[in-house]
């Protein structure tokens, strides 16, 4: 059955909220310019009786993540700054919910848990740019979905 979609069922990938708490404090990251989480499933090759080729099996799992931000906050840098002078790390989460009232589907959440950043640029400047960018990477130990799409007529 081929499912047809209309504009009613479509997420606008601009209406997002993006959260990342720190230390116990919430920060609304209005300086992102987009996110994205990945999961990587971890697999070993496996011989299958009676086949000549192999088979995969699934033994875990890694999370890593990416986003560009709009350098207008400092939260970034002093952690990295906090690492090289104290050897300290911080883990934090980011929530991201995308929401769009004009969907059918609604909206969906996402906390990623145990996040912790992989590198940052500390400075830069681009004479010819519009905003001062920045991509950040990181990886997470942990995720929940506490608020899923809603299922769309068709999709069952």
């Amino acid at each position: 059955m081929a499912v047809t979609m209309n504009a009613k069922d479509v997420i606008s990938a601009k209406l997002a909220e993006c959260y990342a708490t720190i230390e116990g404090r919430r920060y609304l990251l209005m300086q992102a310019k987009d996110l994205e989480a990945k999961v990587e499933k971890t697999k070993k090759e496996v011989n299958i009786l009676g086949k000549t080729g192999a088979g995969n099996k699934s033994t875990g799992w890694k999370g890593t993540g990416k986003m560009t931000i709009y350098h207008t906050t400092s939260i970034f840098d002093k952690l990295l700054e906090k690492y090289k002078n104290t050897g300290n790390d911080t883990y934090f989460d980011i929530q991201c919910r995308n929401y769009d009232p004009t969907s059918a589907a609604e909206g969906q959440t996402v906390i990623l848990k145990g996040c912790n950043l992989d590198d940052g640029v500390l400075a830069s400047f681009d004479v010819d740019g519009d905003n001062l960018e920045q991509e950040v990477n990181f990886t997470y130990e942990d995720f929940e979905v506490p608020e899923t799409f809603k299922e769309l007529p068709g999709m069952e």
